[in-house]
């Protein structure tokens, strides 16, 4: 094993999400996927949603096509319900996570099931490998109840998604990309380690108060994502005033050409513009 590997991840850069909006108008922050952090493997976007006004999140994200990666929503406050043209549909609630893996394609909608209140949560898509890409699709959704909560140190609460923390496994299944998905608490100079695969691909990105990293102690502010160094492990700071939140997220790199345009994500070009013609001709 290398010492890089042994090492503790440090903060490799750290990104601010941009402001855009996406389906029929949601306004969004766009985390990875916009040209500051283009991708990282096997990551291809990062969206955070959050708004107390209706009129941003109200129109939802009408029928839409996709192939050849996973969407992971996760939601903190407000309810979503989703439908797709394979006759699933399902209601995401505040704490819930939906971990859809469109495969060879499929059609599906997202539209808010409440006029009012706090809508927030985040999507990440993952891509899929090669061999993977023309799956059936399927749907991995748990409600708040099934998602496990792990109080590793004092201070620290981590509600477990994907991959394990102090010994709680999530119930998030993915071989290809082994992800770990975590959301952290942090009360003001609590401190958590945790253990990732040295080689997987890492980020961290806070969405209230401040967060340090690593022996350097670099901060990571509110709406900072940050890419993270190989390592073995990640040390991490409450640095705020308040409790800090943010979600620590990892997974094998797949080390495979992409060729992506809007909804789908394939290997070549050729495979691309056989999605179009497969979503023209209706064999989603």
């Amino acid at each position: 094993m290398t010492t890089a590997n042994l090492a503790s991840r440090s903060v490799r850069r750290v990104i601010q999400g941009m402001p855009t909006s996406d389906g029929a108008g949601v306004k969004l922050r766009r985390v990875i996927g916009q040209p500051q952090l283009p991708d990282l493997d096997p990551f291809l976007m990062l969206d955070e949603f959050g708004t107390d006004r209706a009129e941003d999140y109200i129109a939802g994200f009408p029928d839409h096509p996709h192939r050849g990666f996973e969407t992971v929503t996760y939601m903190l406050d407000g309810r979503m319900r989703h439908k797709d043209n394979h006759g699933n549909e399902g209601v995401l609630v505040p704490g819930g996570v939906q971990w859809m893996t469109a495969g060879r394609g499929l059609v599906h909608s997202e539209m808010p099931e409440q006029q009012k209140g706090r809508m927030r949560g985040f999507q990440l898509w993952l891509n899929l490998p090669a061999r993977d890409k023309m799956t059936e699709p399927r749907y991995q959704e748990f409600g708040p109840e099934r998602i496990p909560t792990a109080a590793p140190s004092p201070g620290v609460t981590v509600k477990v998604i994907a991959g394990s923390a102090a010994g709680i496994v999530g119930p998030i299944l993915q071989p290809a990309t082994d992800p770990t998905y975590l959301d952290l608490a942090l009360e003001p100079k609590a401190e958590f380690t945790q253990e990732l695969p040295p080689d997987h691909a890492a980020f961290l990105y806070v969405f209230e108060g401040e967060v340090t990293v690593g022996e350097e102690a670099s901060p990571v502010r509110t709406h900072e994502l940050a890419v993270l160094s190989e390592g073995a492990r990640i040390r991490l700071r409450g640095a705020s005033a308040q409790t800090a939140r943010a979600i620590l997220v990892a997974g094998r790199p797949l080390k495979e050409p992409v060729a992506k345009y809007g909804p789908f994500v394939m290997n070549t070009r050729e495979e691309l513009q056989q999605a179009f013609v497969d979503f023209q001709n209706g064999r989603f």
